[in-house]
């Protein structure tokens, strides 16, 4: 995916005027000179897709992420340092990673500011076990409408489910049932509840996230990180400033008789240290594919 946005660098002049007047100014006084500039970053973004896991949330190394509700998906705070687990972790792909290029150009008279996205790998997610307390859910539905795979379902006991529900108190109460008992004589046959098809459930813990009546537990297997880059270190362009253990978010970074030792368990691929470095010689560099 590739987004390119353009603007008339007059436009964006009368921008920056209007944001920096105030109401009783007037805007003839103000001028502004905008010169030439290039900036490259990167930028993430979780889409509408979210579907309110919050495995982006437990794994964030930084607490980045805010948590979801069935209302509002999670969002990327300011202090993200472009880990990208995040990114990795999502089991929906719904958070993007996208490389920008923001250029003023005299020459052209435009700004422009373009988005590109870059792959990211996925670590693994397998559901081990999930189940759902049928004595507290209330099949208020919003496991079912979030669930990725729609491996959630709620059963109505009263139409084709009857009979695995007879068969199941069957066995439960060692008592044998008559099919034409109504739900005077066994309400619970009839209650309505969550079912979960344990074939096609990825285990994201979406349902257990949001379920209000906490009725779904879930043990699941998430894979490791995948390492894309390593953090190169020049030991003798180092001039022991400190400026990397002291921005490091993690801690992952110490310098010991004036020369930086990462900690490569640690290390989250951020490349905070390696643009604080005043002398580059820290350098965060993609691993060959």
């Amino acid at each position: 995916m590739e987004l390119t946005f353009k603007k008339q660098i007059e436009t964006l002049r009368k921008e920056v005027i209007l944001k920096s007047a105030d109401l009783d100014d007037d805007i003839d006084d103000f001028n502004v000179d905008i010169g030439d500039y290039t900036s490259k970053g990167k930028t993430l973004a979780i889409s509408p897709r979210c579907v309110r896991c919050d495995l982006c949330v437990i794994e964030c190394p930084v607490g980045a992420i805010s948590s979801s509700t069935s209302i509002r998906r999670s969002r990327v705070k300011d202090n993200c340092v472009k880990c990208e687990i995040c990114a990795q972790t999502c089991p929906v792909s719904c958070i993007y990673v996208m490389e920008t290029n923001s250029i003023i150009s005299s020459e052209t008279n435009l700004v422009s500011y373009n988005l590109v996205e870059s792959k990211v790998p996925h670590r693994t997610l397998k559901m081990e076990k999930i189940n759902v307390d049928t004595h507290k859910c209330v099949a208020c539905g919003t496991c079912k409408k979030f669930c990725p795979t729609k491996a959630i379902t709620i059963k109505n006991d009263e139409s084709e489910d009857t009979g695995e529900v007879f068969e199941s108190i069957n066995n439960d109460l060692n008592e044998t049932l008559d099919n034409n008992l109504d739900e005077t004589d066994y309400p619970e046959l009839y209650k309505k509840y969550s079912h979960v098809k344990k074939e096609i459930c990825i285990g994201c813990g979406s349902c257990a996230n949001l379920c209000p009546q906490s009725a779904i537990s879930l043990k699941r297997t998430l894979g490791s990180v995948i390492v894309t880059k390593n953090l190169q270190i020049n030991e003798e362009a180092c001039v022991g400033c400190y400026l990397c253990e002291d921005s490091c978010p993690v801690d992952a970074i110490k310098l010991k008789d004036d020369l930086p030792v990462l900690d490569e368990d640690i290390c989250i691929r951020c490349n905070v240290c390696s643009t604080k470095c005043p002398v580059n010689a820290l350098k965060l560099e993609f691993l060959d594919k």
